[in-house]
């Protein structure tokens, strides 16, 4: 049984879930049904934590402020049909979905107290604000924790919140290149090629996450909270480790080199028909022979150059270009089946549309749709591993900008009606 599991019991099997509604069988019990999670983020790196903790049943808030909305709101594209607009960003409903999400004008006395009531009721705070934003707010783990002492809280950002650079402000770009990445990629006597995306940030996510399962377990056993400064710099460093490892012990400083690779020869990406494209590598002599049997081309495997590893290395260009001309023809789809049935490591490079249609994506059900009010009827990707007693799913559409302010704040904090229409007119939620 999981730490999730075991945190609240055994479940029976879900019943069939309609598209965007909750189960019908009342005993179903979700791994994190008892969770509350208040989040104070913005863009991927908060957000996408609480995110999958929301997937199990966790009950989450998103807060903003319509002063300030969450950057991917307007700020990234893609928006529905090109149009901007704040409850049209297909970035925020990417990283949103199973959420509830609130406004409160923190500046506002009215809205800061609604903030410390949001975290009183919660278990968990996650925040990715700049390190001494919370703190200038008075919701700084030490100010928060007086008033909740077994609150957990995790705030992550660029570089952690000690440090010469703890202020340094970034995205995705900046961290990829901060971290290493960046001088890996690209072309030998070429410049360092950027990145797409905010790749690090991913990267602590996935390290956000399990922190906040420890913490809870831990809280579950010992009745404490615990406060994680989580830096998305030092979690992208551990995937550049080998070069690291490298340098460390023979000084050896890792340098961009294309598609090749220190071992493997063929290595690379081959043009196929239709503009699409086949990544094959061959690992070792005998790999190579099974490589040059599937192409039939016995011409390879008898020519000098290409006999053993060390000379394949030496003529890669020549090697590259007979194969791109074998491949150009081929379907890259049939191509890499045809290979891999032959113990030759080879897949087909998928465009974003392929990711829709990949079989293996749909069978285990990672893209679940829900009816969004502006975007309409829109694919959301569950989390990438389940639970096999509390299995868990996307539960609704990314929230509209305020949406559930007045559910979160009557129905879950007990404020009575006239309590929240006063608070309006104070601009607790502008």
């Amino acid at each position: 049984m999981s730490l999730l599991e075991e945190k609240v019991g055994k479940r029976t099997e879900p019943a069939a879930v309609s598209q965007n509604a909750e189960p019908a069988d009342a005993e179903v019990c979700d791994a994190l049904a008892d969770v509350k999670v208040v989040e104070f983020g913005a863009y991927a790196a908060g957000p996408c934590i609480s995110k999958y903790l929301a997937n199990f049943g966790a009950q989450v808030v998103h807060v903003e402020s319509r002063q300030r909305p969450d950057g991917f709101r307007l700020q990234y594209p893609p928006f529905k049909n090109d149009e901007v607009g704040l409850n049209r960003s297909g970035c925020f409903a990417f990283f949103n979905d199973s959420k509830r999400g609130v406004t409160l004008n923190l500046k506002n006395d009215t809205g800061l107290g609604l903030a410390h009531r949001l975290v009183e009721w919660s278990d968990i705070v996650i925040e990715n604000m700049r390190p001494g934003v919370m703190t200038r707010l008075g919701l700084d783990y030490e100010s928060l924790s007086a008033r909740s002492p077994n609150l957990i809280m995790l705030s992550t950002s660029n570089m952690g919140q000690t440090g010469p650079h703890a202020t340094h402000p970034g995205f995705g770009s900046q961290l990829s290149s901060l971290s290493g990445f960046t001088h890996l990629i690209g072309e030998p006597d070429g410049p360092p090629y950027f990145l797409y995306g905010p790749y690090i940030d991913f990267v602590a996510v996935a390290f956000g996450g399990i922190a906040v399962l420890a913490a809870l377990d831990h809280r579950r056993r010992t009745g404490e909270g615990s406060y994680i400064d989580l830096s998305q710099f030092e979690t992208g460093v551990q995937f550049i480790s080998s070069a690291m490892l490298d340098f460390t012990a023979n000084g050896v400083v890792a340098n961009r080199d294309g598609n090749r690779d220190s071992v493997a020869a063929p290595h690379g990406c081959y043009p196929c028909r239709d503009n699409e494209w086949c990544v094959i590598s061959c690992w070792d002599d005998q790999e190579w022979e099974r490589f040059c049997h599937a192409a039939k081309q016995k011409a390879w495997f008898t020519d000098a150059r290409f006999a053993t590893v060390a000379e394949r290395k030496r003529n890669e260009k020549e090697l590259d270009q007979l194969i791109g001309w074998w491949t150009r023809g081929q379907r890259a789809d049939r191509l890499m089946w045809k290979l891999q049935t032959r113990g030759v490591h080879a897949a087909k490079v998928n465009c974003v549309k392929d990711l829709f249609t990949d079989p293996q994506i749909a069978f285990r059900n990672i893209w679940q749709r829900q009816e969004h009010p502006e975007l309409g009827n829109h694919a959301y990707r569950m989390v990438s591993y389940d639970l096999g007693e509390t299995p868990g799913r996307v539960r609704g559409a990314a929230p509209c900008l305020g949406a559930d302010n007045e559910e979160v704040f009557r129905s879950w904090l007990g404020l009575t009606k006239a309590e929240y229409e006063e608070l309006i007119e104070q601009g607790a939620f502008t």
